[in-house]
């Protein structure tokens, strides 16, 4: 956690947006079941966590202008905390957590019914849908239980000044993001050392997990891509069951978890510690697209132009390997390049992975600002049933890094992880 003053800054800051008579509601997460009586490993609501730093299931923080911040939570319960481990209970809320007020979520419904009288609007984010269900029993519970006429006439998506909130990164996450970075970044460089021709994607994939757990990192921030040859032309490639072949590339998507906050990294590396000639004119390629939109991640840049500068640098190395076919403004209008690179050159990055945060105002791209941090991850992807000349099928390459936007310029918070081919092969060698 962070000191309990952060998160009650943050909570303020909401109040002081929201409208007068309004109330905010925002449920943590729940427990999922995998299969029976077993879960998923629990992770906490991004939202609810920026909130509160609670890390509990079945919980709701409500709070507003004019009101006691409040907190519902499973209420102690010495026979279950032996089964499933030790909780905070209502009368540790405040100390714990600097929380106004701390109640058992058995008691949501009374309690809100009372806060509910002199409430004309009520601050969800409306993507999430545990709160929209929560709120909806307990409007019907007022319902049911009151015959006064409810004030209640309006809803509105706490999501715009929360979401907007999140997207920049203050020191204290500045930080905790710098760690991920670091820890992401010795999980690539373990995966490079350990790789050899014969070993599968799954276990090539345990190694980065296990550098993360082994450097303190709870937990992976999203599952480990791992795709050999022509798997690394799939994007979101998750099955992992094939052998690694000399002679194939391997692309490593993954990124640890720290405090919450999520490292994102991609690196593509020879199984045998050797590129060939075509991989390493495609690898070039990439990279120099990569510097390019990196050099383009400024405060006051449209956040589109690093796509843009990624994309063009792209297209135009498509034309001169005689993959595409110009010329360059054609190809880029038309889409040639499409085939090959068919996403987006970078996403938002913090408590979530693709983090939350709008990219456009008015059909107006954003610009780059202080505290943003952004991943910038272009790629190619030449599977072998592609048009490509025959010495390209099957490539597929993607770099990506963890990018904190400042005043000075981009910091690559990913550094630690080398990404030119010299230094991948030597490090390969050992």
């Amino acid at each position: 956690m962070f000191p309990l003053h952060v998160y009650q800054n943050r909570r303020d800051r909401l109040k002081a947006m929201m409208p007068e008579n309004s109330l905010a509601i925002i449920s943590a997460a729940r427990e999922t079941i995998r299969n029976r009586d077993a879960e998923y490993p629990f992770r906490q609501s991004s939202d609810f966590w920026y909130l509160t730093g609670f890390t509990e299931p079945d919980a709701v923080l409500i709070f507003g202008p004019g009101h006691p911040d409040r907190l519902f939570v499973r209420p102690k319960n010495p026979d279950q905390e032996v089964w499933t481990g030790r909780r905070l209970g209502p009368d540790h809320v405040k100390t714990s957590l600097g929380i106004d007020e701390g109640h058992s979520i058995d008691n949501l419904n009374s309690e809100f019914i009372t806060v509910l009288a002199s409430i004309t609007s009520i601050e969800y984010p409306f993507y999430c849908n545990d709160s929209a269900v929560i709120i909806d029993r307990l409007v019907k519970a007022k319902e049911t239980k009151s015959r006064q006429q409810n004030r209640l006439s309006h809803y509105a998506d706490l999501s715009r000044f929360l979401h907007h909130a999140r997207l920049f990164k203050s020191k204290e996450e500045i930080d905790v993001m710098r760690e991920a970075g670091r820890i992401s970044a010795l999980g690539h460089v373990a995966a490079m050392q350990a790789c050899r021709p014969g070993m599968t994607e799954d276990q090539l994939a345990s190694i980065v997990e296990h550098t993360f757990r082994m450097e303190g990192s709870p937990a992976a921030a999203y599952q480990t891509i791992v795709g050999g040859g022509d798997n690394a032309c799939i994007l979101h490639y998750i099955d992992g069951a094939d052998k690694l072949n000399s002679g194939d590339l391997v692309l490593v998507d993954a990124g640890c978890e720290v405090k919450g906050y999520a490292g994102d990294i991609t690196r593509t590396f020879p199984v045998n510690g050797s590129f060939t000639g075509a991989q390493a004119e495609l690898y070039d390629l990439v990279l120099c697209a990569q510097a390019e939109a990196i050099d383009a991640m400024v405060v006051g840049n449209s956040i589109k132009s690093f796509h843009e500068a990624a994309l063009r640098r792209l297209t135009e190395g498509l034309i001169d390997l005689k993959i595409v076919e110009g010329p360059l403004e054609l190809a880029i209008e038309e889409k040639r390049y499409a085939t090959y690179f068919m996403h987006g050159t970078g996403h938002f990055l913090g408590l979530d992975v693709h983090d939350v945060g709008t990219y456009e105002i008015d059909s107006e791209p954003i610009e780059f600002s202080e505290g943003m941090v952004v991943t910038c991850e272009p790629g190619l992807y030449l599977n072998k049933r592609s048009d490509a000349p025959t010495r390209y099928r099957g490539i597929g390459i993607r770099i990506e890094d963890d990018v904190l936007i400042t005043q000075q310029g981009p910091e690559i918070l990913s550094k630690d992880v080398p990404k030119e081919r010299s230094e991948i092969e030597a490090l390969m060698r050992g």
